[in-house]
């Protein structure tokens, strides 16, 4: 096959770009090693900056009709209180929340309207295995197996890494990124909701651990935070080992920790923190995770994903449709989304170092730190957090 763009991996950024650049006339073929986009515990914010963007595609009444929540703030309990860490509601109108959202719906609605569009193809059940190059070095494409097993090819001006933190694209294009590390992985299992129970975002701390709860109406998707590392010791205490530390962090679930019935119902996530210096080599760009890995707190990953692709469209779009695409316009890329990345990954380690590497360390109970009980004191400040964390550094728009 032959495209202007080939866009490895259907996730939030590859499929936005995808449909982004299509819309501009550019013709795209997406390739996804999945059948489908149904895969659990992937990242289900979706920020105001993401929502904005939907907006200014006319998908915003498509994006509301679907099954999600508006959650006005995030609530977590100390062994002190419950504190609330951030208010979107004080954030301008009319995205001042979060939509907490299946990521399979989100990526189905943006494929639906990509497949309208007569310069997009994708290709499911496709997995690239390496990139194609010329007798100069530079990228012309891909190689993938296709779903019968047989080589696939795609020959491309412009190839585009949105793969993942575990990039096989990337790790071909002989990119290595800088780690900078994370005290933690999460362990993503699944517990029933019953009608009583608490609402929305739930953030539960106690010594050594943290437990997330998302509420996805009759169930809750569950995020138990463990030292980097720890899930073999975990498993060493065993599974009711496990069961004692949920019910003791959250008591309400008590009585349904019987319902995790096996090691196989929980989800590890390895945490990465890490990032390219370089972005791209003579044919071939990375954006998203492939460019950039980051930590679960603050739920950022799909929306710094989406702004990625925001900007490469807008940046590159035209110039793609012209066929005057240079090697040095890649980097225009890496200079306009550097930045918030710098800015998003300190935040985020800043968190992980203060917060979250204390939690997992101690063996006492844990009272909140001054921050939170200052923006307890002063609810306006509660619109700090939002902001960073719903708007982001240096948001995108379409045009």
């Amino acid at each position: 096959m032959r495209a202007r763009v080939c866009v490895v991996g259907s996730g939030p950024a590859g499929l936005m770009l995808a449909f982004l650049l299509a819309r501009q006339g550019v013709e795209v073929v997406l390739l996804e090693k999945h059948a489908d986009f149904f895969r659990d515990f992937r990242g289900d914010t979706i920020h105001p900056s993401t929502l904005d963007v939907l907006d200014e595609l006319g998908l915003g009444e498509a994006i509301a009709s679907l099954p999600g929540r508006r959650e006005p703030g995030v609530a977590v309990s100390f062994d002190d209180g419950t504190y609330r860490v951030g208010d979107f509601t004080r954030l301008p109108k009319p995205h001042n929340y979060l939509l907490i959202l299946p990521q399979w719906d989100f990526l189905d609605l943006l494929a639906a309207e990509a497949a309208k569009l007569p310069g997009f193809t994708l290709l499911r059940s496709t997995e690239a295995v390496d990139v194609l190059r010329d007798s100069n070095g530079r990228v012309t494409g891909v190689a993938a197996v296709g779903p019968d097993g047989g080589a696939v090819r795609v020959y491309a001006e412009l190839t585009v890494a949105c793969d993942g933190r575990s990039s096989v694209i990337r790790e071909k294009l002989g990119l290595v990124p800088v780690d900078f590390g994370a005290p933690m992985d999460v362990l993503w299992f699944r517990m029933s909701r019953e009608p009583g129970d608490p609402e929305g975002l739930l953030g539960r701390v106690g010594p050594g651990a943290i437990l997330i709860m998302i509420d996805r109406h009759d169930y809750y998707q569950c995020g138990y935070v463990i030292p980097k590392g720890g899930y073999a010791r975990l498993q060493a205490e065993g599974l009711d080992g496990f069961r004692r530390r949920v019910a003791g962090l959250a008591p309400m679930v008590a009585h349904r920790v019987g319902e995790i019935s096996s090691w196989d119902q929980l989800h590890l996530l390895t945490v990465q923190v890490n990032r390219l210096e370089t972005w791209h080599v003579p044919g071939a760009l990375c954006i998203g995770d492939a460019a950039h890995a980051m930590s679960p707190v603050g739920g950022v990953g799909v929306n710094l994903a989406v702004q990625d692709a925001v900007a490469t469209a807008r940046l590159l779009g035209s110039r793609l449709r012209a066929g005057r695409l240079r090697t040095e316009d890649l980097d225009l890329v890496r200079k306009r989304r550097m930045f918030p990345t710098r800015v998003t990954q300190r935040a985020q380690r800043i968190a992980q170092s203060r917060l979250v590497g204390a939690v997992l360390r101690a063996d006492a109970p844990i009272k909140a730190p001054g921050a939170l009980k200052l923006f307890q004191r002063f609810p306006a400040l509660q619109a700090l957090p939002a902001r960073l964390v719903g708007r982001g550094i240096r948001p995108e728009h379409i045009s």
